[in-house]
This record gives structure tokens, sequence and C-alpha cells, in this order.
């Protein structure tokens, strides 16, 4: 097991998506830190707003919900990775994604599908468009999952149902790569303090925080699961144990227990 120090000098580049907030911008800022100057890549429609020294970030503007939008967003951190870090092994953080809470299709039907195609269809295919170069140059490639993605999740259905897609898609994907240079992580975060509760249609507090982790919290365990090798890190010591159980209970039950546990947040957290 290297040292996270250690484990980030192996990059020549990080590439991240949705790093204007939450999770992402905590990579980020949390990569110029342990590794200045190294090149970062984010794809999102904002531009990140970071203030660490030495930052070398490329914004590449990218809606990850349109097909084209990512083609052409892959294409251009092929370039750049191609003119200001030709050799050495890439880290892929997939990690925009979003939620809708409600019953489905609530929000509306549009909502649901932009979800489907950011949450999965954009991580299936930024990963297979940059997949060679990561074999060429070795790589990792890192998904953020959720712990949603043990268990069926009622007024979470399809989101939930994205997660538990990613997560199962990471950990064979790696197991594919076994050989070529490239491995996969998948990161299963619980409740986080992002905007996620919020583009849901929750109000800020709707998990307590004694039951959450902040996006710094996250990120470090992430890394040094990267840093030991690992293909899944579920983080937070909380989360592991409720993962751990849920696993255990028939999908039936535990889909019963995840509908009473969540239909609290539809009684009296649901913004109006």
């Amino acid at each position: 097991m290297s040292s996270l120090s250690e484990e980030l000098t192996r990059y020549a580049a990080v590439v991240v998506t949705g790093g204007s907030s939450g999770i992402g911008k905590s990579f980020i800022e949390r990569v110029a830190t342990v590794r200045p100057g190294v090149l970062i890549c984010n794809l999102s429609r904002r531009i990140p707003c970071i203030n660490v020294s030495q930052l070398k970030l490329r914004h590449v503007p990218c809606d990850l919900s349109k097909t084209d939008s990512v083609r052409e967003g892959a294409d251009e951190i092929l370039r750049i990775l191609r003119d200001e870090a030709p050799q050495g092994p890439v880290l892929l953080i997939n990690n925009s994604g979003f939620g809708a809470y409600g019953v489905f299709p609530e929000p509306n039907l549009a909502h649901q599908l932009e979800m489907l195609d950011v949450n999965v269809r954009a991580v299936v295919d930024l990963t297979g468009q940059l997949l060679a170069c990561l074999k060429s140059r070795g790589g990792v490639v890192m998904t953020v999952a959720s712990t949603a993605a043990f268990q069926p999740t009622p007024y979470l259905a399809a989101y939930g149902a994205t997660k538990a897609f990613v997560l199962h898609w990471s950990l064979a994907l790696n197991e594919e790569l076994r050989g070529t240079g490239v491995r996969t992580l998948a990161v299963c975060p619980g409740p986080t303090s992002t905007e996620f509760f919020r583009r849901a249609g929750l109000k800020q507090g709707s998990v307590a925080d004694s039951l959450g982790q902040t996006t710094e919290q996250v990120v470090d365990e992430a890394l040094r699961a990267l840093a030991a090798g690992k293909a899944q890190v579920v983080t937070g010591w909380k989360n592991k144990v409720l993962t751990a159980f849920s696993s255990k209970l028939p999908k039936p039950l535990v889909t019963r227990i995840s509908a009473q546990v969540l239909a609290r947040w539809r009684l009296s957290k649901v913004s109006k």
C-alpha cells in the first residue's frame, strides 16, 4: 500500500466530471493540494471556483446529459492530454450525478431521463472514449456510486438503480481490465453535504448531520482506497454497517424498510 502522496505522484493527469461543486470540487482541491501542479481536467457546465496555489486546471465546458457534448468533451480531453501531459498514467474520476426524490416519475419524466443520461450513459460513454488512452498509458477509473446501490430505494427509485448499475459495472470492468495496467474503484458514499438534496427536491437538513459526511471526508477515504488498490470502498463506518446489514436481507424486505425510512423525508422535508 502506497501513501496518498506517493499514489497521486504516479499520475500525469487527473480527469474529473462535475468538479464545479460538491464531491467533485473537493477532489480537485485535495489532489491539487497533495500534488501541486498536476494537470487536472474538469468536465462540467460551470467553471470550478477553487483557490489553491499551483492549480493547473483545464475546464472543458460539457453538458453530460447530452451525447454530442460528452463526445466533444472527450475529444478535447484527449487533445489536452496529448499536448500537455503526453505520458504517464491518468486518473479518471466519474463523479457527476444527481437524484430525484418523489413517487416516480416526480418531478417529471424529463428530469428522470436526464438523470439516467448523466448518472449512467455519460459514465459509460466517457469511460469508453478514454479507455484506449488509459490502456496505453496506465491509470484508474474511479466512479462515484452510492450506498443507495446496495438496496432498492423507493422515492429515489431511478437514482438508486443508476447507482446499482455503476457499482456493478465498475466491479465487472475491474475484472475485465486485469493485466491491462488499468483498474477501477467504485466509491460508495452515503448522505453527503452537497447540492444533491436541493436538486433532488429536498430541503437542507433532510438528513441529520450525524448520519452524513462532508465532501472532504468522502474524498479522503476514496483517495486512501485508491492508494490501497481497492476495487470498492463504502465511506464512513456507519455506512459500512448499514450496507453490510442491507446486503444480507431479502430484497423485498430491505425494500420495505427503505420505503419506511425514505417516506419520512416526503412527509416533512420536501421543498415546496
